[in-house]
């Protein structure tokens, strides 16, 4: 017998609740991605360190290559993937850190951590900065989900690649 699918994933109906939810914020959506303090750099960085906690492999993929584009070294890119910040900007690495912890808590943080982060970078960065942990966090349920499903209808031959 096979080992069971290991990589989170998400119930469907929360996806659906979560990705509706997203859309429906689509102003905050644009509104982070013109927030100069949230640069390209910045934001992949972000959205690796999200994805080294869910593992999704073609959000890994994808944004292994923007963040080459956005100007990180191939040693970085893959610290982040394995969730290493030691050659990140000092600055960012609370940012990163919370992005881990945030992602570890299924997009619920310790008000506290939270509050700590916010004094920080300010209330409106940390709201952009969320903005971008949920839309990688989607990405990643979408990536996985497809994955679990390839997993069950091979009997564990497909998409189950850990």
């Amino acid at each position: 017998m096979t080992e069971s699918f290991q990589r989170r994933t998400m119930p469907i109906g929360e996806l659906i609740r979560e990705t509706t939810a997203l859309v429906r914020d689509s102003g905050k959506i644009r509104s982070a991605m013109r927030n100069k303090q949230l640069t390209p750099s910045f934001r992949e960085r972000l959205m690796l360190a999200v994805t080294a906690v869910n593992r999704c492999r073609y959000c890994s993929y994808a944004h292994s290559k923007a963040a080459l584009t956005a100007g990180l070294s191939a040693e970085e890119v893959a610290e982040l993937c394995g969730g290493v910040y030691d050659s990140c900007p000092q600055e960012e690495i609370p940012a990163l850190l919370f992005a881990e912890h945030w992602a570890e808590t299924d997009g619920n943080p310790d008000e506290d951590t939270r509050q700590e982060v916010s004094a920080r970078y300010g209330e409106a960065l940390l709201q952009d900065i969320e903005v971008v942990l949920r839309m990688i966090r989607m990405g990643n349920m979408y990536g996985n989900a497809w994955d679990r499903f390839l997993y069950n209808i091979s009997f564990g031959r497909w998409g189950g690649c850990d």
